[in-house]
């Protein structure tokens, strides 16, 4: 529980951190958006390798996608993905209706815009897990309603 905090704490601490500066140095809001995912990738990138060292190999893209949605997720956000959903043609949709990062802010529409910047660091967590797992992925997140929000992982084929 602690460890939790800690995290949510950090996570929150690197979003403000970043988009300060941006503000005093007037930088734009999209490089603060690239470092944060950035970030992401590389702790993605990192923690995948870490999991995954006593694992056996992955049949195919749909194995490494569940993996992804329930040990990946639960261990770092504490909870599995509620639905994950695919086209078969390359593209995955991961739904979390109650998206941790996301639970600290309003439940109503008011704190909606700001959802993105919240977000930025998962989709580099999730696009650095794939990316050490052999899949090269472009990731978006949206957020209709809070805390629940959607992450689109496009397959890029090589």
């Amino acid at each position: 529980m602690a460890d939790e905090a800690l995290f949510l704490l950090l996570h929150n601490e690197m979003v403000a951190g970043l988009y300060r500066a941006a503000e005093q140095s007037e930088g734009e809001n999209g490089r603060c958006t690239t470092k944060l995912e950035s970030m992401g990738f590389r702790v993605g990138q990192g923690l995948i390798e870490r999991f995954t060292k006593d694992t056996a190999r992955f049949k195919d893209e749909l194995d490494i996608m569940k993996f992804i949605c329930k040990d990946f997720w639960t261990t770092v956000f504490r909870k599995q993905i509620d639905n994950l959903r695919t086209n078969h043609q390359g593209i995955y949709v991961l739904q979390d209706n109650k998206f941790r990062l996301l639970t600290q802010m309003s439940a109503g529409k008011q704190y909606l815009e700001y959802a993105p910047k919240y977000l930025a660091f998962t989709c580099g967590l999730i696009r650095g897990g794939l990316s050490n797992l052999g899949i090269k992925s472009i990731v978006t997140a949206e957020v209709s309603s809070m805390p629940a929000c959607k992450f689109q992982v496009m397959i890029q084929k090589m």
